[in-house]
């Protein structure tokens, strides 16, 4: 928590340098349509995180359990460990230096250079550098979902929006299946792994459809919001 504190305070020195403002262009003030959004977008987001793990289910034929191990504390560990990760990233790549991006080449160059840093930044994270399949799974996948997150804050310039979608995919994904660094969580994945060999096509909607999904159905939605006057 005090590396987020020490990104704030970077990040307010930052912005007062370069327009004399303040956190505020981050859209943190809570406000009734924000905390809206940010609840509409975890859970639409989260939806299409479990879509993944579904789609695994029917066509890998894989299967989860519940962990008999499950404590309260366990999961209020995964939850927080999960806030915690967001918050560092998202002031990372959508905090003040991509709202300066921004102001100085736009959405869409910001977007570009944000999501492509994104990628890259989780070839380190995810540890496969050196291994070039992975390397290009990697950097297509997150850079993807860099897109999803940095669309919500350059349609919004609130980062309740890439938090709730961030949120809402990392959740699912590390709480609910147990698929990251932090251990067993909600359910538990049955060993051995059934090999199970599937078309190209397939492959491609199991790892990317549901990506696909979050970022065409969260831009339907931030672009309704934003026809009928709704902001967030």
């Amino acid at each position: 928590m005090l590396g987020i504190i020490v990104q704030l305070l970077i990040s307010w020195v930052i912005i007062w340098f370069f327009e004399k403002g303040n956190l505020g262009v981050l859209g943190f003030y809570p406000t009734k349509k924000r905390l809206y959004g940010f609840f509409l977008f975890l859970i639409i987001t989260a939806l299409s995180s479990a879509s993944y793990f579904i789609m695994r289910m029917a066509f890998a034929k894989e299967q989860w359990y519940v962990n008999p191990k499950l404590t309260a504390g366990i999961l209020w560990e995964g939850v927080w460990w999960n806030i915690k990760s967001v918050l560092f990233e998202e002031l990372i790549f959508r905090g003040v230096l991509f709202y300066i991006l921004i102001k100085k080449l736009g959405p869409v160059k910001a977007i570009i250079i944000s999501s492509i840093a994104f990628g890259i930044y989780h070839w380190f994270s995810h540890e496969v550098i050196g291994n070039p399949v992975q390397m290009i799974i990697t950097f297509l996948t997150t850079g993807l979902m860099g897109v999803v997150y940095a669309y919500g804050y350059a349609k919004t310039f609130s980062l309740y929006v890439p938090i709730a979608i961030h949120l809402g995919w990392n959740l699912v994904r590390s709480v609910v299946f147990s698929e990251t660094v932090i251990g067993d969580q909600l359910l538990v994945q049955v060993k051995p792994v059934p090999q199970v060999t599937v078309g190209y096509f397939i492959y491609f909607c199991v790892v990317f459809v549901p990506m696909l999904s979050a970022l065409l159905i969260n831009f339907f939605i931030l672009k309704k919001m934003k026809q009928q006057g709704v902001g967030v």
